[in-house]
């Protein structure tokens, strides 16, 4: 099918947030919610009875992307093939639907324009919201501020990574999906990857949500430039596109002795928590190096020292007490790094009310950092499982494990003679629980977790 496109202008002449109530978008969203209701969980459309009504709202999808594609002349050739490939679905009997000659045609990445949409239809999961390759929609546009673009163009390269805001979204968005990845698409072989979107404004809305309540609850004394951050729902998302630019480059970089994004690897979830902190104090290190650096513009120096606050934010408030306690990598994170400075006495509970030292945050953060950097240096010549004791070691150092932890006994206590995967069944599903402080915290912050789902900045308050 031909798509006629008309340019309707760069990023900054077109308000993209106006296609929300666009007909054709409103037929699409519906269309697509309803399409997902006949899906099972490869995404196909098992029931011979159900394939008339899912072809027929196929057609309106179809058409609903023809309707909307003149605003995107930018992802032409992208939304050319989606339509071709919802023909083949259809013409080989809406099976294990196949998208990936469309996907291989999106690239987010070559358009990072601040202001500047993109509508993205797959049949695909999402992460922290639906397990199933449904088809989903979404209406977005990118946050790419100049501060950002410098950075980007200089230290921080990552070419592969959009940041964007959610103008409107089907139901498997209305989560705490916060993440666009090609991986998660139905394809019928993997391609090699070439960008990754993060919603920032999500991100963003969440955070100041969630800060807010505990700071409240805790009593803490926020600094003034970190009140401004939970003021302010574009300072805050655009401190996340920092953050997480610097973040997700980190993956790749440092002397890593195993792949860093430990794809398909049966291991500790203690091991991915480490992973998911270095890139996280990572990013906290270079900004405070940026926040110092004068040749950087005060944009990016301002933006610098709230990223600051936002990773210890949103690390010991949201992290530590979000999600089950089962294997809680992101978790268990949040918990070691209030731990930890609280032992460095930087952070203090006292009188039942929070305060931080905040001059002395830099020193025990980037300590901390350099302390999961060593591991991963020795680990290069260690075998496999002296790397996993020693990283359990740098945890239960500071952080008390389970009291029936075989893996607290030592590594006699351990099968080390036998298969890794019968060590890593030693690794209890709550191996490092909540502390008492964070069993309260919990109890008090569940109902504000809890209304952050489906959360985005034109929603958030």
């Amino acid at each position: 099918m031909s798509i006629t496109m008309e340019n309707t202008g760069t990023a900054g002449t077109f308000d993209y947030s106006t296609l929300a109530g666009d007909p054709a978008w409103v037929e699409l969203k519906g269309a697509a919610t309803q399409l997902a209701q006949l899906q099972v969980k490869d995404g196909s459309v098992p029931e011979p009875s159900d394939h008339a009504a899912a072809t027929g709202h196929v057609e309106t999808i179809k058409s609903s992307i023809t309707e909307l594609a003149r605003h995107f002349p930018h992802d032409r050739a992208y939304l050319e093939l989606l339509t071709a490939d919802f023909n083949k679905w259809v013409a080989a009997g809406l099976g294990v639907p196949d998208f990936l000659d469309s996907l291989l045609a999106f690239n987010p990445q070559e358009h990072r324009i601040n202001g500047l949409g993109h509508l993205v239809v797959f049949p695909m999961y999402t992460q922290n919201g639906s397990t199933s390759r449904h088809v989903e929609a979404v209406l977005v546009e990118v946050i790419w501020p100049e501060f950002i673009g410098e950075l980007e163009a200089g230290s921080y390269s990552n070419k592969l990574f959009v940041p964007l805001r959610f103008i409107d979204f089907t139901p498997g968005y209305d989560s705490n999906a916060a993440v666009l990845f090609p991986e998660s698409v139905a394809v019928r072989q993997t391609p090699t990857f070439t960008w990754g979107a993060i919603f920032q404004d999500r991100e963003a809305a969440r955070f100041r949500r969630v800060v807010k309540e505990a700071a409240a609850v805790t009593r803490l004394d926020l600094p003034e430039d970190a009140l401004e951050l939970l003021d302010d729902q574009a300072l805050t998302q655009e401190t996340f596109v920092m953050w997480d630019m610097i973040h997700d480059r980190t993956h790749m970089r440092g002397d890593l002795p195993f792949d860093p994004f430990m794809i398909k690897q049966r291991m500790p979830y203690f091991l991915y928590s480490l992973e998911e902190l270095r890139c996280d104090l990572t990013a906290y290190r270079e900004s405070v190096a940026v926040e110092h650096d004068e040749a950087a513009s005060p944009e990016a120096r301002r933006h610098a020292k709230l990223v600051q606050y936002a990773v210890i934010f949103d690390r010991i408030f949201r992290f530590a007490i979000t999600g089950s306690r089962v294997r809680n990598y992101d978790g268990l994170g949040g918990q070691l790094l209030f731990a930890w400075l609280h032992q460095h006495r930087v952070l203090h509970w006292t009188d039942t009310t929070l305060t931080i030292d905040w001059a002395g945050v830099p020193e025990a953060v980037i300590a901390l950092g350099q302390e999961i950097e060593d591991l991963y240096w020795r680990s290069i010549d260690r075998p496999k499982l002296a790397h996993w004791l020693a990283a359990y070691r740098l945890v239960s150092a500071t952080l008390t494990p389970n009291p029936a932890s075989t893996w607290a006994k030592g590594p006699g206590a351990l099968p080390l003679t036998g298969p890794l995967r019968e060590i890593t069944d030693q690794v209890l599903d709550d191996e490092f629980p909540l502390s008492m402080f964070y069993e309260a915290l919990s109890k008090k912050m569940a109902a504000v977790i809890e209304s952050t789902s489906g959360i985005t900045g034109a929603t958030a308050s």
